[in-house]
């Protein structure tokens, strides 16, 4: 079949968009060779490259980063049905993830350009001619081509699992040594599923109807779209400073994989956290849960002056998440065990931004307007407009970062010189995960360091 030549000028014009996207990002490296970006020799080396990356939708790596065992590529139609939520609910719309050498996932970008409403990756499995058309004069060269970008969806020897990938079974039947009597208790990461929760949690917090919604609810005014809310999130963080090492679609939701609650009844709940009449949620902090303990460890390691080797760095940064991880937890019970506008109590005396921290769901409240009390409405008011403006979380950061310092302090007189920079690094490593569900660049404050 003869090609069409408007057709193939589509899909070349496509082409060479994504390859001068590539070529002016790269235009201020040092290492910057524009005969890399000529049409055909970025093509070559792109057809080269596409056997260190493969197309998934369960990524491996996700549950331990040195896993050495298979991601999988399951569109849900092959999934069973099954009454629980999982990847098997999703459309024929879901995303595919990319995993392998980080410096080959911009082939995988590149095949998810889209023309006429397919990926170019589809195109390439179609075997579309107009595509190959575009991609090569030379057929021989064409067909080659687009047969090996096709094979980025690929499965590859027998799957194999890995210690790390921590594949848990349970025994369900009477015979051990039969396979077929065991129950999967840790399924593979499904990065399709978390995409797709991810899509919509974000939808539901910033998208522009859902935003809109929300006013009207605090307006009292009627709304033709329903309101969305997401309450109880925990977040978990993969990859660490580089989320691109564990698959291209958790860098793109940079590294947040955001986790439902699952919280006991009320009855069961602790005694409260009482914050009522403290000028600082910090005040009792080092007395909930293991914070102690974590404290001390932490001091007594960096007392002991241990020697700059990775051993060294990597213990510290355990503590560090430790604590980190600690925090979140107090944060999630407060707002868990307090009803929803206890700030607005005459005797909360906490900072603005500690009581927009810990009582994020008082932005749902109607805004009081008792004639009686016209600051009641003022307050309200600047109450929502400085939570949805994010400063606040600044202000949590360098509180958090000086009350471990001087924590710390009090434990190690050589921990006394102990000042900007720690209060710094401390307020980053704990706040950026548990303060907001969405990255983003967090200051804290230089002045004043206790």
């Amino acid at each position: 079949m003869n090609p069409d030549t408007g057709r193939a000028a589509r899909f070349r014009e496509a082409i060479s968009g994504f390859i001068e996207e590539r070529r002016s990002a790269k235009e201020q490296d040092r290492n910057y060779d524009p005969a890399k970006y000529e049409y055909r020799a970025w093509l070559a080396d792109a057809a080269r490259r596409v056997g260190q990356i493969q197309v998934v939708t369960h990524v491996l790596k996700a549950t331990h980063p040195d896993a050495r065992g298979s991601s999988l590529h399951v569109p849900p139609s092959n999934l069973p049905p099954h009454p629980d939520i999982g990847s098997h609910v999703l459309d024929g719309g879901f995303a595919e993830d990319a995993v392998g050498s980080a410096a080959a996932l911009d082939v995988f970008k590149f095949l998810r350009t889209e023309v006429e409403g397919r990926r170019l990756l589809d195109w390439m499995r179609a075997g579309d001619a107009d595509l190959k058309a575009a991609l090569s004069d030379d057929p021989a060269e064409a067909e080659a081509w687009t047969a090996t970008f096709a094979s980025l969806v690929r499965q590859g020897e027998a799957p194999a699992s890995h210690p790390l990938a921590k594949q848990v079974y349970w025994l369900v039947g009477d015979d051990p040594r039969n396979d077929g009597n065991y129950h999967l208790l840790q399924p593979l990461f499904s990065s399709s599923l978390a995409h797709a929760v991810h899509a919509d949690i974000q939808s539901a917090w910033f998208g522009e109807a859902n935003m809109e919604a929300r006013k009207a609810f605090r307006e009292n005014r009627p709304s033709e779209v329903p309101c969305r809310e997401y309450r109880d999130l925990a977040v978990r963080k993969l990859g660490g400073t580089n989320s691109q090492n564990i698959s291209q679609l958790n860098s793109e939701r940079g590294g947040l994989n955001y986790l439902l609650p699952s919280l006991p009844p009320p009855a069961w709940k602790a005694r409260g956290v009482r914050l009522l009449r403290h000028a600082s949620a910090f005040t009792g902090l080092i007395h909930f849960g293991a914070m102690r303990e974590l404290v001390a460890a932490l001091a007594e390691f960096l007392a002991s002056n241990p020697d700059p080797t990775i051993e060294t760095r990597n213990r510290r940064e355990a503590m560090e998440q430790a604590i980190g991880l600690e925090l979140a937890v107090f944060g999630a019970t407060v707002r868990s065990q307090q009803q929803p506008g206890w700030t607005r109590d005459p005797q909360c005396e906490l900072p603005r931004h500690q009581q927009l921290w810990l009582d994020p769901d008082r932005t749902t409240l109607e805004v009081r307007t008792e004639p009686g009390h016209p600051e009641w409405q003022a307050d309200d008011e600047a109450f929502i407009r400085e939570y949805e403006q994010g400063d606040w979380a600044d202000g949590v950061a360098t509180d958090f970062g000086r009350w471990l310092n001087q924590q710390l302090r009090e434990r190690s007189p050589r921990l006394l010189t102990l000042a900007e920079v720690e209060m710094r690094h401390f307020a980053r490593q704990a706040i950026l995960d548990v303060a907001w569900p969405t990255p983003m660049q967090r200051r804290v404050a230089t002045e004043g360091a206790a």
